[in-house]
C-alpha cells in the first residue's frame, strides 16, 4: 500500500474542513441584546465553528429599532447562503423584523421577545409580573438605559464568574429607551420555522413570558438552568440548538 505523505494528507484534511463549511452553505446571524454587544457570542461562536459554520455577530446601535434592523439586514447582506437568524432579549424584537428577509430560512429566539405584528417589546414586558432584575435598570439624562455592575451581578448573570461578570458590565450597549416602544410591522415568525431557549432562572423576563412567547410562535422549544445570558453561562446548549435550526 502506498504511504500517503504528510503534505498529501494535510492537502486533504483542509479539503475536507472546506467542503464541511460549504456543504451547510448557511450563516448564522448573531443579534445581541440590551445590555450587551456582540462579543456575548463569543462562547456561542467557538462551539459553531467547530462545526464548521460561518458566523456573523451583530453590533447593534441600540437606538431605535429602526437603526437596529438595519445593521441586521446588512449583516445579512454580506452573508453567505441561507441565514439562520438568532436573537437574544431585544435582538428578539429586532430579528422578528429583519428575519422578513427572504434569505432568512428559519429563527432561533435565546430568553428573548418575541413581539407580534403592530406589538412592541414594552407590550410584552407588561403583559406578565415583572421581573425582580428590572428594578435594577438605569436610565440616564439623555434617556438610556444600563446596568450598573450590582444589577448584572445579581439578575442579569448571576450564574457566570466575577471576571466575567465584569466584562459584561463594561462592554455592555446601554439602549435608548423609547426603542421598546416601538412596534413590529410585520413579525417573521409568522413565515418563518422558529426556535426558542427559555431560560429557567431568568431575572430579567419573566421565564413564564418566554414559555408563553414560545407557544405563540409556534417554536421549537428548550428550557435550560440558567440566567438571562444563556448564551454565555451555557453555550454548548445554545449552540447546539442553533445547529438544529441550521439543519
Amino acid at each position: 500500500m502506498k504511504k500517503l505523505s504528510l503534505h498529501t494528507l494535510a492537502v486533504g484534511l483542509l479539503l475536507a474542513t472546506s467542503g464541511a463549511a460549504l456543504a451547510n452553505n448557511k450563516t448564522v446571524v448573531l443579534v445581541h441584546g440590551a445590555f450587551t454587544d456582540g462579543s456575548s457570542w463569543n462562547r456561542v461562536i467557538d462551539n459553531l465553528q467547530r462545526q464548521h459554520t460561518e458566523v456573523i455577530a451583530v453590533q447593534l446601535p441600540l437606538t431605535s429599532l429602526k437603526e437596529d434592523v438595519a445593521a441586521t439586514q446588512r449583516a445579512i447582506a454580506r452573508a453567505h447562503g441561507d441565514v439562520v437568524l438568532v436573537g437574544h432579549s431585544w435582538g428578539g424584537t429586532v430579528i422578528s423584523e429583519a428575519g422578513n428577509d427572504a434569505r432568512v430560512k428559519s429563527l432561533v429566539y435565546v430568553a428573548a421577545f418575541a413581539p407580534d405584528s403592530g406589538q412592541s417589546t414594552a407590550d410584552l414586558a407588561g403583559s406578565y409580573p415583572a421581573p425582580p432584575g428590572s428594578a435594577g435598570i438605569v436610565k440616564t439624562a439623555n434617556g438610556f438605559l444600563y446596568l450598573p455592575g450590582k444589577s448584572v451581578r445579581q439578575d442579569f448573570a448571576p450564574d457566570i464568574k466575577a471576571a466575567e461578570q465584569n466584562t459584561l458590565t463594561a462592554t455592555q450597549g446601554p439602549i435608548r429607551a423609547d426603542a421598546f416602544g416601538e412596534k413590529v410591522t410585520h413579525a417573521a415568525w409568522h413565515d418563518k420555522p422558529s426556535w426558542y431557549v427559555v431560560s429557567k432562572s431568568d431575572r430579567m423576563i419573566n421565564p413564564d413570558l418566554e414559555r408563553a412567547m414560545a407557544k405563540k410562535i409556534d417554536a421549537k422549544t428548550t428550557e435550560v438552568a440558567a440566567s438571562h445570558v444563556s448564551m454565555v453561562s451555557q453555550p454548548e446548549e445554545i449552540a447546539r440548538v442553533i445547529e438544529q435550526a441550521v439543519k
